[in-house]
């Protein structure tokens, strides 16, 4: 049986460590290789020519966004899976537009990188559940085919949450220990949101969000 041959990249020496372990159980795969930014991956794709590239998008130098457009320019038959700890669906984007085939969070269980490696090698697409689910919300919400009063407004899923945190008086830090983000996310958000509807105070969102059913009049 023809292993797939599987390359690391990733600047956590234990993160690689720990995820080759987990690969080099499994029968139909062998870790060819690994990197510590996108320099470096870049040069052991040329020399390995591994089938799939578990790649981490945030890394010193150049990151993996970069990495992956010149890899998928110069070695297009290499499936890019993209590793990222921030469950933001502008990653997402920005990975998918420079060539890669997956986009799979740190958090997941090792059970769930296996069934990405496997997917993105026989040429599928793998987004990990959370993301997916959003982006189909999203998809709904865009269409009005959700039955939420606020949808059409072009604001994400996440977006719209911490709109409603906001307006409820939750300062950046708070809104990021209930949702489990990073505050500079959510300051990220509130201006992405803030500058979609055209609102740019505390008040104006705490009008709108009682306007759209959001958050209650008490």
């Amino acid at each position: 049986m023809k292993k797939i041959r599987v390359l690391l990249a990733d600047d956590h020496a234990l993160l690689r460590a720990g995820t080759r372990a987990w690969i080099e159980k499994q029968d139909d795969m062998e870790v060819v290789g690994e990197a510590a930014n996108g320099q470096e991956a870049l040069q052991k794709v040329a020399e390995l020519r591994p089938d799939v590239l578990v790649m981490d998008i945030a890394m010193p130098g150049m990151d993996g966004v970069e990495a992956t457009k010149r890899i998928k320019r110069l070695y297009p038959k290499v499936y890019v899976l993209a590793l990222t700890m921030l469950e933001d669906e502008r990653y997402f984007f920005h990975i998918v537009q420079a060539g890669a085939s997956g986009f799979i969070s740190k958090g997941g269980m090792p059970d769930e990188l296996i069934s990405a490696i496997r997917s993105v090698a026989a040429g599928q697409v793998y987004l990990y559940p959370a993301l997916a689910n959003a982006l189909v919300g999203e998809c709904l919400e865009q269409a009005g085919l959700n039955g939420d009063p606020a949808a059409g407004d072009g604001l994400s899923n996440r977006e719209r949450e911490v709109l409603r945190l906001t307006a409820q008086g939750q300062t950046a830090s708070q809104i990021a220990e209930q949702l489990q983000i990073g505050a500079r996310t959510v300051e990220r958000h509130r201006e992405n949101l803030m500058a979609k509807l055209d609102l740019h105070n505390r008040a104006a969102l705490m009008k709108y969000a009682l306007r759209k059913g959001l958050i209650d009049a008490d």
